[in-house]
């Protein structure tokens, strides 16, 4: 099975730009597609200094969407949106005023590499931050989500200095151009040991994914001390609970195992460490697609058509050999196995009803333990309404996506917590896709009154769906 690789390198035009990312690129391009994925052949997508974060997302939700290994080499600068306090990748028309509307929400990515496994999806990043993103991720680290191995380095803003180079990624890519590529643990330390100088002081990210000892699976994250803050960082948002890696491999092409990760960089957690010291790791949402986004940018080679249809998130590997606590959504008393195992085998079969029924087992049994509005119950939920859209059924994922944005309101959620926006996100995102205009009408009021309370982070969708629906009522 081909691999899938992501190269996407993004920092602000003019005065702004903290790093030339986009310069890695040629050398990037000049390492072979195999070597780049690890597998014997592999699909290779390039994003350079593209403009808007909605074709961004296109295309990392088509590459997560494909089977087989995905890897993200990911070069860019990271900014804090000062109202919500959420890191943002900075894209080429990205201000500080406007970091909100015009960069990429890092719980995007993380959002859409959700349900993958750690066993084959990897991150690889070079990073630099300005002076508030620096400061919120030294107390908070970078959460790139317990499903995804991550390895590189984020630097703080070199200043009036002028751009950065991306020295990291650089080096990696010259370590690749040599043809081989080595177990990603392996990499990540040759890389930092040809450039220990350029890396002092920087956030070394070394995180081989899923569960091992010492991390949080539940929360998403561990908290771990700062070395003279005083303690564990407190305040942290709860994440979805999320299972355990079904493999005991952290990466693409041979990534270490978790007990192996644990003795990678000593101070890590979640895959977040310092050279001078140690932080700790948010959550995601990811935002539909219901209003058509603009073309991608800077895209040299093409994955697959923006209107290929998304195919079910790659395959889920067994995790026999994977000790530790239960998954927090699983039926209490039951140990080790990963339901989404189960699941994703059916979706990929083509057995819709099956995976459904899976679901919708630990759906009640998460409701009876822990109450229909707990983040287990939610969890489970939001598999079925993705399984729905793997089914081919809008109607039904739609449906599913409005139950759930009401239950997070209902519980007190704010209206622009990120899963609260990207439950009605997603139900406008399938509303769209639905064909029988007497289904439409029926959601149509539902979802126009949610977007009045949660209008989300583009502009125009709540007149989206008020013009959609006075369409469908004027062809009664």
């Amino acid at each position: 099975m081909p691999g899938t690789v992501l190269l996407l390198a993004a920092s602000p035009l003019g005065r702004g730009r903290l790093v030339d990312a986009a310069g890695v690129l040629p050398v990037l391009a000049a390492v072979a597609p195999a070597v780049l994925s690890g597998t014997d052949t592999a699909n290779v997508v390039e994003l350079a200094d593209p403009l808007e974060p909605q074709a961004v997302l296109t295309r990392l939700r088509a590459a997560a969407a494909a089977p087989g290994p995905l890897t993200l080499y990911l070069t860019g600068q990271l900014h804090l949106d000062r109202r919500q306090h959420r890191l943002h990748l900075g894209l080429a028309r990205t201000t500080p005023a406007t970091v909100r509307y015009t960069a990429l929400p890092w719980q995007w990515i993380r959002e859409e590499l959700r349900l993958r496994s750690a066993a084959d999806t990897a991150l690889v990043l070079d990073l630099h931050a300005d002076p508030e993103a620096w400061r919120h991720l030294t107390e908070r680290g970078l959460d790139c989500g317990p499903h995804t191995a991550v390895y590189g380095r984020v630097a703080p803003g070199a200043g009036r200095r002028g751009p950065a180079e991306p020295v990291y990624m650089k080096t990696v890519a010259t370590l690749l151009r040599s043809g081989h590529r080595p177990a990603l643990d392996v990499l990540h330390q040759q890389a930092l040991s040809r450039v220990p100088e350029e890396t002092r002081g920087n956030l070394l990210l070394a995180h081989a994914g899923g569960y091992a000892p010492g991390f949080s699976t539940a929360g998403g994250f561990v908290p771990v001390p700062v070395p003279g803050a005083g303690g564990p960082v407190e305040g942290l948002p709860p994440a979805p609970p999320v299972p355990p890696s079904s493999s005991g491999a952290g990466g693409p092409s041979g990534a270490p195992s978790p007990s192996a990760a644990a003795g990678t960089a000593a101070g890590t957690a979640m895959g977040v460490g310092t050279a001078a010291g140690a932080g700790a790791p948010g959550v995601g949402s990811s935002p539909a697609e219901s209003v058509p986004g603009p073309r991608t940018e800077g895209l040299t080679r093409e994955l697959r058509p923006a209107s290929a249809p998304v195919e079910p998130a790659s395959r889920v590997r067994p995790a026999e050999s994977v000790p530790g606590p239960r998954f927090a959504g699983a039926a209490p008393g039951s140990r080790g196995a990963d339901p989404h195992v189960a699941i994703s085998d059916a979706v990929q079969g083509g057995r819709h009803g099956e995976a459904d029924s899976v679901a919708a087992r630990y759906e009640q049994e998460a409701v009876r333990a822990y109450g229909a509005g707990s983040e287990q119950a939610l969890h489970w939920s939001e598999v079925r309404a993705d399984l729905a859209m793997f089914a081919g059924d809008p109607v039904r994922s739609c449906r599913a996506w409005l139950a759930v944005a009401e239950t997070r309101l209902g519980a007190g959620q704010a209206v622009d917590a990120p899963a609260v926006e990207a439950a009605v996100d997603r139900a406008h995102h399938q509303w769209a896709r639905i064909k029988d205009t007497a289904r439409a009408r029926e959601l149509g009021p539902a979802l126009a009154r949610l977007r009045l309370r949660v209008p989300g982070r583009r502009s125009g969708a709540l007149e989206n769906v008020q013009r959609q629906l006075g369409r469908l009522q004027a062809a009664q």
